[in-house]
């Protein structure tokens, strides 16, 4: 069984920082458990059940509660809402026996739209949650009416992305959580509005306790692969990329990438990588509006 967090105290404590970010979506949410071969899958119901069903994914080392707390209530008066914690990653999803090499993340995601009874649907995600929502738009086009991609590019084998220059970004903070380094850490990957993280304490204490309790190992079954241009292209009309001009990891070679596709791109020149944290009210609308 795969082992998600360090210890049970971790457990413990990230279980407790989620409910209490919960506690600040300010909407009704009703939280359920799919189980499906790769284990249990974590997913938070929002919004209106008379409104078109809308998927959101969160990025690698955080979780649902985090990753939507500025968008939740906004969000769940358009659509209705499931907001997935990732098998393996920090949420509330409990790995089986089945999540191992064998992973596969487009299956895992056919099994949460058969569990909710979900033909077609629109969908969402931040970071590897975008990568989420590009893959799973090629591998399925007929279950994806329209994608949103934040804080992500387009999803093939890059030149110059390197797992060692994605690590320079977190080190050395990630390796000393102190109050100090989360900090740090935070304005390092975020642009100008980095106080959407520090000023919110609750969030602030999750993500920290996330940075040090979350076994980063439990991802591993994951597979990111590289798509085909014609493949990324074959989404063009109806996925839309929000991005932050200081995001680090688009300074690293992803801004080069999304201009050599003709993609539909929304630029935000002072948001980084937690672009929906950063610019909240902004990325709400443009998900609305593209939707509707």
């Amino acid at each position: 069984m795969t082992k998600v967090y360090k210890n049970d105290k971790a457990a413990k404590a990230i279980r407790e920082s989620y409910d209490a970010l919960l506690g600040q979506w300010n909407c009704e949410y009703k939280e359920l458990e799919l189980e499906g071969r790769y284990g249990v899958t974590h997913v938070i119901e929002f919004g209106s059940k008379e409104k078109e069903p809308l998927i959101l994914f969160h990025g690698v080392g955080d979780d649902a509660a985090l990753m939507w707390v500025y968008n939740a209530k906004e969000l769940g008066e358009h659509f209705h809402v499931y907001a997935i914690d990732t098998i393996g990653g920090p949420g509330k999803s409990v790995p089986g026996g089945g999540y191992d090499k064998s992973f596969e993340d487009v299956t895992w995601i056919d099994e949460i739209l058969d569990a909710l009874s979900l033909e077609q649907v629109f969908m969402a995600g931040v970071s590897n949650g975008a990568y989420l929502t590009q893959a799973y738009s090629i591998c399925r086009p007929e279950r994806v009416r329209k994608g949103i991609s934040m804080a992500g590019s387009v999803p093939i084998a890059a030149k110059g992305f390197s797992m060692l220059g994605m690590m320079k970004v977190f080190l050395p903070e990630a390796l000393f959580p102190t109050d100090k380094n989360v900090k740090k850490l935070i304005q390092k990957m975020t642009g100008d509005h980095f106080h959407m993280f520090t000023e919110n304490e609750t969030l602030l204490r999750h993500f920290k306790e996330l940075m040090t309790g979350f076994n980063r190992a439990a991802m591993m079954n994951h597979k990111v692969r590289g798509f085909s241009r014609s493949e990324v292209l074959s989404i063009k009309d109806k996925m839309l990329y929000i991005v932050g001009k200081k995001d680090p990891f688009m300074t690293m070679g992803g801004e080069a990438l999304m201009g050599q596709y003709p993609m539909n791109v929304k630029w935000f020149d002072d948001a980084g990588h937690g672009i929906n944290h950063e610019k909240a009210a902004e990325v709400n609308q443009l998900i609305i509006d593209y939707f509707s």
